[in-house]
């Protein structure tokens, strides 16, 4: 049996405004609202499915595996958003990438506070 993520629900404050900012910040597209969701659709068939909640929101953490190119697209768009960014989850090391595995990686949150990670490589597979 092959088994493979096929979707997960985000919770937001304002649905369309947080599945913009993940597909502009990604370069990615909007898909059509379905049902009380919006979703996003990672190029590997994964979507981020965005709903509005009227509770508080927990962050969550999403990390996405990007090519070198891509980061340094998408690490343009961070900057130019004008968005913090850490080289830890932790947060501790502000304005820095990190080189974990022989890639790159960096954090920064969307507007409900969840960790949004891009790198490079996977964890444990380098350097």
């Amino acid at each position: 049996m092959s088994v493979a993520l096929n979707h997960t629900i985000v919770a937001a404050h304002d649905k369309e405004a947080s599945a913009r900012f993940l597909a502009d910040i990604l370069g990615l597209e909007v898909s059509p609202p379905f049902g009380p969701f919006i979703p996003v659709e990672i190029p590997n068939g994964v979507t981020l499915d965005y709903m509005d909640s009227p509770d508080p929101i927990t962050p969550q953490h999403y990390a996405f595996l990007v090519t070198e190119d891509e980061f340094d697209e998408i690490f343009a768009r961070v900057k130019a958003a004008g968005l913090t960014y850490w080289a830890d989850p932790f947060h501790r090391r502000t304005m820095e990438i990190n080189r974990n595995d022989g890639g790159r990686g960096t954090y920064f949150d969307d507007p409900n506070g969840h960790n949004l990670e891009i790198i490079t490589r996977p964890y444990g597979s380098g350097s």
